[in-house]
């Protein structure tokens, strides 16, 4: 339901009797004057721009105020049956809107064009007692001003004009009063005693008499309140010509910043934190499946909610606690247009409502975004077209154990996640692990086939011999694991511990987890963190969990190991073709 609404909350059935003086034709005495509405507008500046257009090929065009920030266009004054037939007339021959209706005076506030005219209040003539027409006399007018006051509809005027709502504005009606909490049953058009009830029960809490049958002023008002959750949103018609896209937009809360294809960013301009995207390329299926693929990455669009991807279109919703993004793109006559909105957690109403107008408001216009709209904004890995990547919390190494995607990787990197991936997109569960040796074991969530598995060494090397430990240095910036060389330097920890063997080696946090390999290629142990119970270890200075202790926590787990009791040694890029087939990135977030 949009904030333009026919009409439904504006027509009202007047009998008309009497004549009044004025523009426009003949006007019946103590009634209300009838207009023709053709259209409304959600700001002065775009009511005068469309007015202007109107005035050129029309006569008789006046624009009022409708309350609530919005401004209508109409055309009288008439009678009700002169304005009938001037909107049968221009809508056939298609110089109005289809949609235009028939509104009276008591629907619009102040009048704002033509400039200087009050043509809400008019002379009212008494009406002429029959005479000689040759000694008829012209009429003497006596001025009045239309009381806005005035008592509202009788109730048996409010059910003739309740019965010019055509069945979509009744249910129209409906939706008003299911969102205003008085009507519970189905939107189908149809007033029985539940409507009924309802219509009732919004009389009574807004101190009306309780008779059941909206009046067209109470319909009016219970509109308002409905828009009144916008209020103070500035919402606004934006056309963007850059991107090729019209829409309502709240301009109250955002403004244009910037263009990075294939977005237009507007960015909010107070405290409120909301954002709107125009989204704007050239493309095909392709481009369109790329896009619905990349934005999941972003962390403008958290990883819960709603995803749904078509042959033409897609949808994704994300929320956190901080904030829901709604993005709806489609592919048309070859360029791939959208919108995202991010909008604070906790304001759901006001969210559904302005959502509900960005949609339906939602227009292709000629033009597309140039692809090299902002290529000379600053250049950053974590960004996409200006947008933040979403990153996890941390990232480590780890290596296969086995031929259905089981790794082993350290404890301290997922011990505290809502969720834990293999190579950024690949779900992962723990399913065994040893708190005193820090080691952890992950399972697929589906299972995986990797290139090579850990083969564990049960000889023991020799001190000082080569090793090596396999490992995402860089937290996953880079594509594929470095190999980090050092040597054996005990076989035992500090304090003796026959669990560790202590490593001459340069790691980085990011080799954390990974596998430490001897001259041979076979595993001799995990890499554990650099900084455990509070003490960082000297540059230089590592430790790994050795293969028997690894291989003691995947038998908790009913899983088996590979092993080799063979001393051997390979060349350095063999080895390293190795490591690269079993090592993984291993992610918290």
């Amino acid at each position: 339901m949009t904030r333009i609404f026919t009409a439904f909350f504006l027509t009202a059935f007047i009998s008309f009797s009497g004549l009044v003086s004025g523009s426009g034709g003949a006007l019946a005495q103590d009634q209300d004057i009838a207009w023709v509405q053709i259209e409304s507008q959600p700001s002065l500046a775009s009511a005068q721009a469309s007015i202007r257009s109107y005035s050129a090929k029309l006569a008789d065009v006046n624009g009022f105020s409708l309350g609530g920030g919005w401004y209508g266009i109409a055309l009288g004054p008439y009678t009700s049956e002169d304005a009938a037939e001037v909107l049968r007339v221009y809508r056939s021959e298609g110089s109005i809107p289809r949609d235009a209706f028939i509104a009276f005076s008591v629907n619009y506030k102040q009048q704002f064009w033509p400039i200087g005219a009050n043509l809400l209040n008019l002379e009212l003539a008494a009406q002429p007692e029959p005479a000689d027409p040759e000694n008829q006399a012209e009429p003497e007018t006596s001025v009045a001003v239309q009381d806005r006051d005035a008592p509202d509809e009788t109730k048996r005027q409010a059910r003739q004009s309740e019965a010019l709502l055509n069945r979509d504005e009744r249910k129209d009606l409906q939706r008003l009063l299911q969102w205003a909490g008085f009507y519970t049953s189905a939107i189908d058009g149809a007033f029985g005693r539940g409507t009924r009830g309802s219509m009732a029960a919004w009389q009574e809490a807004n101190n009306y008499e309780s008779t059941g049958i909206l009046t067209t002023r109470q319909r009016s008002i219970l509109l308002d309140q409905y828009n009144a959750i916008l209020d103070g949103l500035g919402m606004d018609m934006v056309v963007d010509t850059a991107a090729g896209i019209e829409m309502m937009m709240p301009t109250g809360v955002v403004k244009f910043d910037k263009y990075e294809s294939p977005f237009a960013h507007y960015s909010a301009s107070g405290d409120l934190a909301a954002k709107v995207l125009l989204i704007s390329q050239t493309g095909d299926q392709n481009t369109l499946f790329g896009l619905y693929d990349i934005m999941q990455t972003l962390e403008i669009v958290p990883k819960d909610g709603e995803r749904n991807r078509g042959d033409t279109a897609f949808t994704l919703v994300g929320e956190n606690a901080q904030m829901i993004s709604h993005t709806e793109v489609s592919l048309r006559d070859g360029t791939v247009k959208g919108f995202t909105l991010i909008w604070p957690a906790g304001d759901e109403e006001r969210r559904t409502r302005l959502l509900a107008e960005m949609k339906a408001s939602f227009g292709r216009i000629d033009g597309v975004l140039d692809p090299a709209a902002g290529s000379d904004e600053a250049q950053s890995i974590d960004l996409v077209s200006g947008l933040e990547i979403r990153r996890p919390k941390m990232s480590r190494s780890g290596f296969y154990v086995d031929q259905n995607g089981t790794v082993v990787t350290a404890l301290a990197t997922v011990g505290s996640c809502s969720k834990i991936t293999i190579e950024d997109d690949i779900e992962a569960e723990v399913v065994a692990s040893d708190n005193t040796l820090g080691i952890a074991v992950l399972r697929p969530l589906n299972a995986l086939v990797p290139v090579s598995v850990a083969v564990f060494q049960q000889s023991v090397p020799r001190l000082q011999s080569q090793i090596s430990v396999a490992g995402y240095s860089y937290e996953g910036v880079l594509g594929a694991p470095t190999m980090t060389f050092g040597v054996l330097a005990d076989l035992k920890g500090l304090r003796g511990e026959a669990t560790l063997k202590r490593l001459a080696l340069a790691a980085l946090p990011g080799d954390t987890g990974g596998p430490v390999f001897d001259a041979g290629g076979a595993v001799l142990g995990m890499l554990l963190p650099a900084d455990t119970n509070g003490r960082t270890l000297p540059d230089g200075v590592s430790f790994s969990a050795n293969s028997d202790a690894i291989q003691a926590v995947l038998n908790t787990a009913s899983l088996g190991s590979q092993t080799t009791d063979i001393l051997s040694q390979i060349a350095p890029e063999d080895l390293a073709i190795s490591a690269s087939g079993m090592t993984v990135l291993v992610s918290c977030w």
